[in-house]
């Protein structure tokens, strides 16, 4: 079945992996999806993530983080901003910030997609993707 959003297609599985305090998820592989994950393991939203091949289709396996007492998931929200029937672009002035600082936008720029706040360091603008907390 084809599914016309892949990155909200992403975020159900990691909530619902989340709601049965699975370990690891997987999903189709694309570069889009990848870039998303690496910002989110570099805030440390998800422990790690990798591409395997499975039957001659690249999957990627997420490792979800949770607290110290194992049952807490460290995301406490992951929505889609921008989706496709309705676009959502941010000037670089304008960029929204999540939790007073705590949570992260991710974006996709015309140099490639980053966090907002690299995005405002770097003054560009762009297609606010998702936030998570």
């Amino acid at each position: 079945m084809a599914v016309s959003d892949p990155i909200a297609d992403m975020l159900i599985r990691i909530k619902n992996a989340l709601r049965v305090r699975k370990a690891i998820v997987a999903l189709p592989s694309s570069k889009m999806k990848m870039e998303v994950l690496s910002i989110l393991k570099k805030r440390g939203f998800i422990a790690g993530f990798k591409e395997i091949s499975k039957d001659g289709f690249k999957e990627i396996e997420i490792e979800l983080r949770y607290e110290s007492d194992g049952r807490t998931p460290v995301i406490t929200e992951v929505s889609r901003i921008s989706k496709p029937g309705r676009r959502v672009y941010s000037k670089k002035d304008d960029i929204p910030r999540v939790m007073q600082g705590r949570g992260v936008i991710v974006m996709s720029t015309s140099k490639g997609i980053m966090s907002g706040d690299d995005a405002r360091k770097k003054g560009l603008g762009g297609e606010v993707l998702l936030k998570t907390w």
